[in-house]
C-alpha cells in the first residue's frame, strides 16, 4: 500500500519507490530506501509525518504516494 494510505503509529518496511531518478536519490540522502524500516506517525492535513531512526521526517502526499510500505 501507499505509505499514503498507511496505518499511523505502526512499524512499516518500505518495499518499494516509484519516483524518477533524481527523486530517488534524494530520498536515499535522507535514508528512505527500498527494505528501511519506518514507522507512520501522523497525516497533517495531506502531508505524511514519518519516523525513520531517530529523525522524523515530513513528506507532502504526492510523494508519501510514490512510497509503498508493507
Amino acid at each position: 500500500m501507499a505509505l499514503a494510505f498507511a496505518p499511523f503509529g505502526q512499524s512499516l518496511r518500505i518495499t518499494k519507490i516509484i519516483a524518477d531518478e533524481k527523486t530517488r536519490r534524494h530520498l536515499e540522502n535522507l535514508g528512505l530506501l527500498v527494505g528501511a524500516d519506518i514507522i507512520s506517525m501522523f497525516d497533517n492535513s495531506g502531508d505524511v509525518i514519518i519516523k525513520i531512526r531517530d529523525c522524523k521526517l515530513a513528506l507532502n502526499k504526492s510523494l508519501a504516494m510514490k512510497i509503498f510500505v508493507a
